[in-house]
């Protein structure tokens, strides 16, 4: 009798449970795994596969390439599997990547992948059984093939167990993001070729959302097939006896008469920049062919991230979003050198690190600024100073100066600033060393240098240097790109300064002012302002600006309500300009409380609403903190706990809007601390409301315990502070105070304590001073 695809669906569910090694699931001592599957469904755009903490191999299953819901190549709700690829961007809003897809399957070949809808028509297949913990995934497959994966920094490796009989490895070249059937492809050149040792190797050049990079590969497999057959563009097989193909469209089918006789080991090294790079990274990390080995190494280095921050007290829920968001805010950015120190650098050449370096790509900046890489100063100290280094180096090596959002040696330009310059003056600010005069050129040029190549970031700079704001009439996203613009402005003062050029501090600390020329006082409202000074008349803090067209927008995926609280560096100017403490704290509340209504043009990033709070997206997650500098932190207690709690599930939809690369994570993690970074060049956290009982963070050397006795969910309030067992009366600490270790103890209350934090010279800095 021949088993029908239901029969084989099960049957490899059994057999894989049977088969796999016990193995915990990689955590820390907070006594709960992360659960890989929170952000796959909904908007989150995460993955479930296989990485290392920060590594260059993701090795995930791609379920989608055509909707934005599979930004990332997977979504939870969809119901089969199209294979697995080894490059993957994490919560993103935009897809790249998925490269050197592998389908391993039984009976006939399919060259097509079919559709979500239809996966019968092609390669796709349906799937059970599936798991991912840190550093590991595995699923069963309809065609009875149970797969296995696993990492290293820069190899990705499978292990397949098909049934009796014939099987084969389909690797798909062609496969990438958003890629509407039918389509022109976004390749313009690749080749793939078995070597006479057996390696598979190949490279595409792909122009999807990272324009021209390039990728790499060699893979090497525990049994050579029986033969290997080339397609070209079309799918054209190639010659009987063909050792290679080249075109645009590329695929290799590797043919087992008997896959069914033993495992399919693969183990596959990528490089972003040449063949001899991809083999290196190959050699270096698979000396021997254990696979089981490298699942517990891969494991283990999660084991040792994660218990970075323990936690006790909270529901099981709680601690599971908690370990699977300090996971999240701990694959990217990626790691982008060869181990031989090579990578691709921004000014189109190859460039080598240091000894002891390292390269990175999938910077997020213009998100993770603001909370994952201030949490990451005290994680993951030892890999902040890499990145700290590695973003000097890029900076001054970019002909567009500070990063925005680089990836694999493509600077795509996307968001808006340079806020590239926000992790170095934070860093500077910490006292993290490093040589911050030599990105000082590249940034003097960016902030000066009107002549200076610009990408669709830094759109308007000529006219923000002469008007002071960017006119709304001019430049599209003006009322955003002022505020930002303004921002960046604050944190290369500081970095100007560390240089050792105090003028050119003072220029950009006056300029770092002209938030001011986009916010109307009179209305207390951020506001179009047109290049002749007039304002947008017809104003309304709903729409997303003063033209109907849903391509132009005078905030970046933002309104008037967001765009008024974007300002994080001078919140005392802020607020006099606004009208004063009590008009401050009266917007604040409209904010939390208007209608949670938005125009039919809004783009899908506004969300999580509360009120006009839209905690899905950045430009102002630190809102609910701003209370503090009016003197109400009850207010932001209550806000910050309420958003820990709705915001946040241990479910696949469990993340409001997209990851971010883990800045949606982070601001989970500082959050559930009990504090956080309005402002990271200010080097100080604002009290919040601490979720958990007792927390004990690792820094470096150095341990930090947090303490709310009796905290629970009806205590979302902070009664009185304690540092070091000291009273402390200040609504906020200083990361100085910090980083040295220390206990910090909230006395958590049912009902607010409205006197705490309310004294002027108890109220956090900013602008490098406090109100008192």
């Amino acid at each position: 009798m021949t088993p029908t695809r239901r029969q084989l669906l099960a049957s490899s569910a059994l057999g894989l449970a049977a088969s796999t090694l016990p193995a915990a699931a990689a955590r820390g001592k907070q006594g709960a795994a992360p659960n890989l599957f929170i952000g796959t469904g909904g908007t989150g755009h995460t993955y479930p596969g296989a990485t290392v903490p920060f590594g260059m191999v993701q090795l995930s299953p791609d379920t989608g390439v055509e909707r934005w819901e599979t930004c990332s190549g997977y979504h939870r709700g969809d119901t089969s599997i199209l294979g697995f690829s080894h490059t993957h961007l994490s919560g993103t809003g935009i897809g790249d990547m998925l490269d050197v897809l592998v389908v391993p399957s039984a009976g006939p070949v399919q060259l097509q992948p079919g559709t979500v809808e239809n996966p019968d028509a092609g390669y796709r297949q349906r799937f059970s059984g599936e798991h991912a913990e840190p550093g590991y995934y595995r699923v069963a497959l309809e065609t009875g093939v149970q797969a296995e994966l696993t990492v290293t920094d820069r190899t990705g490796w499978h292990r397949y167990r098909f049934p009796k009989g014939a099987g084969h490895l389909l690797i798909d070249l062609s496969h990438l993001v958003l890629e509407r059937t039918g389509a022109r492809p976004l390749i313009d050149e690749a080749s793939l070729a078995i070597q006479t040792d057996g390696t598979l190797t190949g490279t595409r050049r792909v122009f999807r959302w990272a324009k021209g990079r390039r990728i790499f590969f060699a893979m090497q497999f525990s049994r050579q097939p029986d033969r290997i057959t080339f397609h070209g563009d079309h799918d054209l097989p190639q010659p009987a006896g063909s050792t290679g193909v080249t075109g645009k469209r590329l695929k290799a089918v590797l043919h087992y008469n008997d896959a069914g006789s033993a495992p399919v080991l693969v183990r596959c090294g990528i490089s972003a920049v040449d063949a001899v790079g991809a083999r290196a990274n190959l050699q270096a990390d698979a000396k021997h062919w254990n696979f089981d080995r490298v699942r517990r190494d891969a494991s283990a280095r999660w084991a040792k991230a994660l218990d970075t921050i323990q936690v006790e007290g909270g529901s099981a829920d709680q601690r599971t979003i908690l370990s699977s968001a300090l996971y999240h805010a701990q694959v990217a950015p990626t790691l982008v050198s060869d181990v031989d120190g090579r990578y691709p650098g921004l000014d189109g050449t190859v460039q080598t690190v240091p000894v002891g370096g390292a390269a990175f790509s999938s910077y997020s900046l213009w998100d993770t600024y603001r909370a994952l890489h201030p949490l990451l100063t005290l994680v993951a100290p030892d890999k902040t100073k890499l990145m700290v280094d590695d973003l000097i180096r890029q900076t001054a090596q970019s002909p567009f100066g500070p990063l925005v959002w680089p990836l694999q040696g493509k600077e795509t330009g996307t968001m808006i600033g340079w806020h590239g310059v926000v992790p170095l003056a934070e860093a500077h600010a910490k006292g993290i060393p490093a040589d911050y005069a030599a990105a000082w050129p590249a940034i003097y040029r960016r902030s000066f240098d009107f002549s200076a190549p610009d990408l669709e970031n830094s759109k308007g700079r000529s006219l923000y240097g002469t008007l002071n704001y960017v006119p709304a009439d001019k430049v599209n996203e003006s009322v955003s790109r002022t505020q930002e613009y303004a921002y960046d402005d604050w944190a290369s003062a500081h970095l100007a300064r560390a240089a050792g050029a105090p003028q050119d501090a003072d220029r950009l600390l006056k300029r770092s002012g002209n938030w001011r020329n986009v916010i109307d006082g009179k209305i207390g409202f951020a506001r179009p302002r047109f290049a002749n000074g007039s304002w947008w008349k017809d104003y309304d803090p709903i729409q997303l600006g003063h033209m109907p067209e849903p391509d132009w927008r005078d905030y970046t995926e933002a309104n008037g309500w967001q765009a008024t609280f974007l300002n994080q560096h001078d919140i005392y100017g802020l607020i006099a300009h606004i009208g004063g403490d009590a008009k401050f704290e009266a917007k604040l509340d409209a904010l939390f409380n208007a209608p949670s209504t938005l125009p039919a043009n809004a783009p899908p990033d506004i969300s999580g609403l509360v009120g006009q709070y839209a905690h899905g997206n950045e430009p102002d997650q630190h809102a609910p903190y701003l209370y503090s500098y009016v003197g109400a932190p009850w207010k932001t207690q209550a806000m910050v706990r309420r958003l820990c709690v709705e915001m946040y599930k241990n479910d696949p939809d469990g993340i409001i809007g997209n990851d971010d690369c883990g800045q949606m994570s982070a601001w989970f993690v500082l959050s559930a601390l009990g504090f956080y970074p309005v402002d990271p060049v200010e080097a100080a956290y604002v009290f919040g409301s601490p979720l958990f009982t007792r927390v004990t963070l690792k820094l470096g050397t150095r341990k930090l315990v947090i303490e709310a006795p009796g905290n629970g969910p009806d205590t979302p309030y902070v009664a009185a502070v304690t540092w070091n067992g000291r009273p402390w009366t200040k609504s906020w600490i200083s990361h100085r105070d910090l980083a040295v270790g220390g206990t910090l103890r909230f006395t958590m209350s049912r009902t607010p304590n409205r006197s705490f934090g309310r004294a002027l010279a108890d109220r956090p800095p900013s602008f490098g001073r406090t109100p008192a």
